[in-house]
């Protein structure tokens, strides 16, 4: 059994097609299938069913796609460290945040670890489904709200915070310290469009709390969601730190002060992944950072 035959097994199970398997890894498309059978017959069972055009995994194909591909991380987790070793303080770095958090918040940070540390070459993508990036590979690290239990993810948390009203300072409840938060009944809002973290979140909260949102404006642009709110358009809810990055635009923060909606944020990684330095650096420096800011 060989590496490069395991690989080849790995690529038919992603594309259920041996075409498309074999113009993926670069080889003709009969010795794909001269190189899956050859394993079969070295192991001994069938490991994928050929019905018509479509093939699906044995059993014996599942057991083996989950231990290789376990496999292949452990491999690529020994040559990153080997990396990492050569390279000391340098490295590679992948990093999602959701859009809202990176717009204003979050790009700060980053730069000041940049400053902090300049031989991390750092790449940044803003995402909604910050989990999934991390569980395919596609980042090393994710900044998002709290994501569900899953075994495959370590969820460090970061913060805990809770949503207000952002109003214009020419807003009629601009003097007010603190409003409950039925008083957001038949009030016009500007938020994200359905689909997003934040928006399904609050219309949820508040329909759980017996009122549905006046959504009058969606705009998936946190600089133009707060423009609408300065011209006095609306209102919207968010979290306070979002709004200190923002001073400049004359508006005003005012708190919940009955069941305000809560929001978690946490740094996420796969718990089967090695760490290189970067990594440990950047966690570090978020968790620090974030505490202070």
């Amino acid at each position: 059994m060989e590496l490069r035959q395991l690989g080849y097994f790995i690529a038919v199970c992603e594309e259920l097609h041996f075409t498309k398997a074999a113009d993926k890894i670069g080889i003709s498309q009969p010795n794909l299938s001269l190189q899956i059978k050859a394993l079969e017959e070295e192991i001994g069972t069938p490991l994928l069913d050929r019905i018509g055009k479509r093939i699906v995994l044995t059993e014996s194909g599942s057991i083996l796609l989950k231990y290789t591909r376990n496999m292949f991380q452990n491999l690529q987790n020994a040559l990153i460290e080997m990396e990492d070793l050569r390279h000391k303080r340098g490295g590679s770095l992948g990093v999602g945040a959701l859009p809202s958090e990176l717009d204003f918040r979050l790009t700060p940070m980053f730069i000041n670890f940049c400053k902090r540390y300049p031989n991390v070459k750092l790449k940044i993508i803003s995402e909604v489904e910050i989990a999934q990036l991390v569980l395919n590979n596609e980042i090393d690290i994710g900044i998002a709200v709290k994501p569900l239990f899953d075994s495959r993810l370590v969820i460090r948390p970061l913060s805990r915070e809770e949503y207000g009203v952002v109003v214009a300072k020419e807003h009629k409840l601009s003097s007010r310290e603190s409003i409950s938060l039925k008083e957001l009944n038949g009030l016009p809002v500007v938020l994200y469009p359905k689909g997003l973290w934040g928006r399904d979140f609050l219309e949820n909260y508040c329909q759980q709390h017996g009122f549905n949102l006046n959504v009058v404006v969606e705009t998936s642009s946190n600089p133009s969601l707060f423009n609408f709110v300065r011209e006095n358009i609306g209102v919207t809810i968010q979290a306070y730190s979002l709004l200190e990055s923002i001073d400049h635009l004359n508006l005003r923060f005012i708190r919940i002060h009955d069941h305000p909606p809560v929001r978690e944020m946490s740094i996420i990684y796969r718990s089967d992944k090695y760490l290189n330095h970067a990594a440990q650096a950047f966690i570090h420096f978020a968790e620090e950072y974030l505490k202070e800011h």
